[in-house]
């Protein structure tokens, strides 16, 4: 699919460009090898204004929407995946506060409320370069079907938190971790979406823990460790969104939960790059494949960009329907595009180091590290392969009613 490019676009995804190649590429093994967080890339990304890409302008921020943050992250993620990864824990806290919820019908003393938070977080962002991340990963059961556990107790100026978080990238890096948790009644009553709080937490505070072994199989470099929260007071001024708006977000906003996807979109065009250039003798120290010119490889050369053009157009699809209350057949392209992109992702680094043979598996060389990294957009949650199929078939078989619980209907 082809879509016009704004002037903003293009500026924003050149200079991703020009970071990546120059300096996110040389870095990226290293942060593999080492499971070290890119503190570096992150200093380069915050210089270039890119911490406040979707902080809202009249907040000091560059404005941008969906589509332009998913065309941005994409580029960064044909350069160093993890970075591409984590940008999108950060970003999305600034997504979440500002124009998704610009679309939310808040009253007037809610939005003015707002407003001020705003001005505190994106403060932070905008003029002193804090970095946000967005932990929400307990385990167990798709945390879409059931209030977390993490639990905030409302007390003088504030709240106490208690709970923990899994797999919480920027661990040890992010300023503030974007928690979400669902507040105590005091009426004794079972929670629901309704009682979720958003509060950004200072890594620094009392009670706040950071636990557990890193060395995962891939996307090393985004250091997602557990969260542990132990009577962790947090400041009534850090409360990110209005109380039970997080939750309804999936319902207003479903395509904010796919924002992991390019990283991945990111990979698959760096494995197809980085196959052409090898098997052209183009890779600094590689010589030229001289069995590129056997039809096998390039049958194998077509069938990869085949896959990476129907991957790309399904892409540039789902970001250009991304709007806030999207219908049935958007939701379950969402659905399919996502799962096209993580599947797709990884099928396409295979078939890269099946053609360019047994060197591409040398750590000297990106494309193992690719394939890692590629692996793991399937498992993430809160959409992992799985879950997708399942709505997409849930979606196709029956109405849009009871989706939220995903119970099928009573038969006939």
């Amino acid at each position: 699919m082809q879509f016009d490019l704004s002037k903003q676009q293009q500026q924003l995804i050149a200079t991703a460009r020009e970071l990546g190649k120059h300096k996110f590429a040389p870095r990226a093994s290293q942060y593999d090898r080492e499971a070290k967080f890119p503190f570096e890339n992150y200093k380069d990304l915050r210089e270039a204004g890119f911490l406040k890409l979707c902080v809202p302008e009249e907040h000091g921020g560059l404005g941008a929407d969906y589509q332009t943050y998913m065309l941005v992250a994409a580029e960064i993620g044909r350069w160093c995946g993890a970075t591409a990864l984590t940008f999108n824990m950060h970003t999305c806290a600034t997504m979440y506060a500002g124009f998704m919820l610009d679309a939310y019908p808040l009253t007037q003393q809610q939005r003015a409320e707002q407003h001020k938070r705003r001005q505190h977080h994106f403060g932070r962002i905008v003029e002193e370069g804090k970095l946000y991340s967005q932990p929400f990963s307990e385990g167990g059961e798709d945390w879409t079907q059931r209030p977390y556990a993490t639990s905030a107790k409302r007390v003088d100026g504030g709240w106490i938190l208690n709970g923990k978080k899994i797999f919480a990238s920027l661990s040890g890096a992010a300023d503030f971790h974007g928690i979400t948790c669902t507040e105590v009644r005091d009426d004794g009553a079972a929670p629901t979406f309704q009682d979720t709080v958003y509060l950004a937490v200072d890594q620094n505070s009392p009670g706040f823990e950071i636990t557990g072994p890193w060395d995962p199989l891939g996307m090393r470099g985004t250091v997602s460790r557990t969260l542990i929260m132990k009577d962790v007071f947090v400041p009534e001024h850090e409360q990110v969104m209005p109380r039970g708006t997080y939750f309804d977000m999936r319902k207003l906003w479903p395509h904010g939960f796919i924002t992991v996807n390019p990283a991945y979109m990111g990979i698959a065009e760096a494995a197809v790059d980085f196959t052409i250039k090898y098997l052209r003798g183009e890779i600094e120290g590689m010589p030229p494949v001289r069995r590129r010119h056997y039809p096998t490889k390039r049958m194998a050369v077509a069938q990869l960009q085949i896959m990476l053009e129907q991957t790309r157009a399904m892409y540039h699809r789902v970001i250009s329907d991304a709007r806030p209350n999207p219908d049935k057949e958007d939701i379950i392209r969402m659905y399919a595009g996502h799962y096209t992109v993580m599947e797709n992702s990884n099928e396409i680094c295979q078939l890269a180091i099946r053609t360019c043979g047994g060197q591409a598996m040398l750590k000297s060389l990106p494309l193992e590290r690719m394939y890692r990294d590629s692996r793991c957009g399937a498992l993430m949650l809160p959409f992992t392969a799985e879950i997708c199929l399942d709505r997409v078939g849930y979606l196709s078989l029956y109405s849009m009613e009871g989706f939220g619980n995903l119970q099928p209907p009573n038969a006939d």
